[in-house]
């Protein structure tokens, strides 16, 4: 095998669903690494994984090994890659089940006419790393007879240092949570929004129910911003409110327990946006449409608290109205809460399904003189 800086092998390969990407991935990923000059990685699942699409699988491995080459693919984008190589008919993603040449083929394809290169060693944790191996040499020299021996490198084949399966992950994420890295696990966590006119008690709610999951919130960051202008907000801080927003949302979420409680969301930022300056910023309307797991609209069914910053009732009015109209016509589903900070925490945790202890409960019993 060919010898370069202490290196054993000078192109490396390592082939998975990575549904999702974990510890155990990471370990086999890091040792492969140490032994090439070059690593190529391959991520491709026919049918995706629930939880595990093409875009977060991606996401993942960019973001754990941003330096490494790395192909991940379902047919859309591998027609598109297929195509930037002046290539108008790839072979289809064998499907999950195919016979494992199948799978052998494709990847042997994928190096010579993706990656243009061939393969030294392949990397596994499984017991047909040998197969593997030997189909793509046979691949690679039916184009170049010269064309080294693939050879199969097995690494922790028993799970011995990190026990774990993706299936085990995708049945539990939250339980196996360990085995993630924090920026996998946090496309697990599920995002609560709390949406809502002014002075129609969200961040008490929000502080109140994150308190109730033992999770993280997210506060407004657009009230930050205000303080920081004294309440002279320019048209170019409506994106910036809006991609802060979401940046905090991503590091909360890798610190959550399961749930995320969002105080607002891009959505409240446009609104804003449209009544400040009569238009909103292309990448903000972007924004607006993130996907939040749970939407919940805060009724304004008690007295309007001016707390100096706020408009005035009417103006609280053309809001809920506005969220009620934008949610319908963006087919977003969402529910009403009403009453006190302990009936909607108790309503929103019925809706969860989580069951929190009893002592937590009492805590909540306060009038809605105190929480709005």
């Amino acid at each position: 095998m060919s010898q370069l800086n202490q290196q054993r092998f000078i192109n490396g390969l390592v082939v998975g669903k990575f549904s999702p990407l974990h510890l155990g991935h990471e370990f086999l990923i890091t040792q492969a690494q140490a032994e090439c000059e070059n690593l190529y990685l391959i991520s491709y699942s026919e049918p995706e994984l629930p939880g595990c699409n093409r875009s977060r699988r991606e996401s993942w491995l960019r973001q754990r090994f941003p330096k490494l080459p790395i192909l991940v693919l379902d047919q859309s984008e591998l027609k598109r890659a297929a195509t930037s190589q002046g290539i108008d008919n790839p072979p289809d993603i064998p499907d999950n089940d195919a016979p494992d040449n199948d799978h052998r083929y494709f990847c042997g394809w994928l190096c010579q006419h993706l990656f243009n290169t061939h393969i030294d060693a392949v990397f596994t944790s499984e017991d047909y790393g040998d197969g593997f191996a030997a189909e793509l040499t046979k691949y690679f020299r039916q184009t170049d007879p010269q064309a080294p021996e693939t050879v199969h490198r097995s690494v922790d084949r028993y799970r011995q240092k990190i026990p774990v399966s993706g299936t085990q992950l995708r049945a539990g994420p939250h339980s196996l949570r360990h085995f993630m890295a924090p920026e996998v696990y946090a496309d697990f966590v599920e995002r609560i929004l709390l949406l809502g006119g002014e002075s129609t008690g969200k961040t008490t709610l929000a502080e109140a129910l994150a308190s109730e999951l033992e999770t993280q919130w997210a506060p407004e960051y657009g009230r930050e911003r205000w303080d920081e202008r004294n309440g002279k907000l320019i048209f170019e801080d409506m994106l910036h409110i809006g991609q802060t927003q979401v940046a905090r949302e991503q590091a909360l979420a890798q610190k959550s327990n399961k749930w995320l409680v969002c105080d607002t969301s891009p959505l409240t930022t446009a609104l804003y946006s449209q009544v400040l300056f009569d238009h909103v910023d292309p990448a903000l309307e972007v924004l607006a449409t993130r996907h939040y797991d749970h939407v919940f609209l805060c009724a304004a069914d008690f007295d309007f608290v001016q707390d100096g910053t706020r408009q005035d009732p009417a103006f609280r009015q053309r809001q809920q109205e506005w969220y009620e109209k934008e949610l319908n016509r963006r087919d977003i589903a969402y529910k009403v809460v009403k009453g006190n900070v302990s009936d909607r925490v108790e309503y929103i945790s019925n809706q969860l399904g989580f069951k929190a202890p009893l002592n937590n409960s009492a805590q909540l019993r306060v009038s809605a003189a105190e929480c709005f």
